[in-house]
């Protein structure tokens, strides 16, 4: 890792991060679960919140797709993603939605300047609860020009992420 530039776990642990959360609504998948805890790992997030009935480690499936991000990202259980957006929003967090909805901003033209947000992402088939739709400030939507009009959570997660960090790294921040 040495050679790549990369931190190690223990320095990944207590290195700065982007004031990100990341909630997940009822994901099903614990590949899906697993995946997102290595792009949080990438992407150097503050958090991840697993809610509802979205499986936490340990488990083997999440394990086999989160390749030891489970150890780097600091991570919470809800009983409900109501939880946890009324969490973040006690502790200053700006809630998002990533989603397709009425009045939704596309990605490309959603402003962040590195303040405290925390992006939900829903279910694999149902996407973000409706109660907690209404909870949230706004709704992120990711454009889509072919014929599926949905990604997987787990590569939403990553073009989001993406796309909210770039404009702050090429910034030098």
């Amino acid at each position: 890792m040495e050679e790549l530039g990369r931190k190690s776990p223990e320095e990944l642990k207590e290195a700065a991060k982007h004031p990100i959360l990341v909630i997940l609504d009822d994901v099903r998948s614990m590949h899906n679960v697993g995946s997102v805890f290595r792009t949080c790992d990438a992407f150097a997030v503050e958090a991840l919140y697993l809610c509802g009935y979205t499986p936490a480690p340990p488990h083997r499936d999440i394990h086999k797709t989160a390749l030891g991000a489970t150890e780097t990202v600091a991570w919470q259980n809800f009983t409900t993603t109501l939880e946890a957006v009324e969490e973040a929003r006690q502790n200053g967090y700006a809630i998002y939605a990533a989603e397709q909805a009425h009045n939704s901003t596309p990605l490309h033209d959603f402003a962040w300047n590195n303040e405290k947000i925390a992006i939900v992402f829903g279910n694999e088939v149902d996407g973000v609860n409706e109660a907690v739709l209404q909870a949230v400030d706004g709704c992120i939507e990711i454009p889509q020009w072919g014929t599926k009009h949905s990604l997987n959570i787990s590569v939403a997660a990553g073009v989001v992420l993406w796309q909210l960090v770039k404009p702050v790294q090429a910034s030098g921040n």
